[in-house]
């Protein structure tokens, strides 16, 4: 079974590097996504360089560019039995196989 160490740093840069690409997707500069989020620009180069942040300003940013509900979901529960695996007679009814 292979194990997947993450450190907060490595969540940080996650973060940091997810947001980065939906600001270049959406095309906006650094100053563009200050001037809508209220986050320094200094801030979110900061940011997508080093991946520090507070997280009132993380959700700043996440708010301008993601939905907000995407993270507010992380703090659910998750439904039991949600990511279990299914059976293979019931795959091969639902024609996936």
């Amino acid at each position: 079974m292979n194990y997947l160490l993450l450190s907060e740093g490595d969540v940080q840069l996650a973060f940091a590097e997810h947001l980065k690409e939906r600001r270049k997707k959406a095309k906006m500069s650094r100053e563009a996504l200050a001037k809508k989020s209220t986050v320094p620009a200094s801030t979110i180069k900061k940011f997508e360089v080093i991946g520090l942040i507070s997280f009132r300003q993380l959700l700043l940013l996440w708010q301008t560019l993601d939905d907000l509900t995407r993270l507010y979901d992380l703090t659910k529960a998750p439904t039991q039995g949600k990511n279990a695996p299914t059976p293979i007679d019931q795959e091969l009814n639902n024609g996936l196989y």
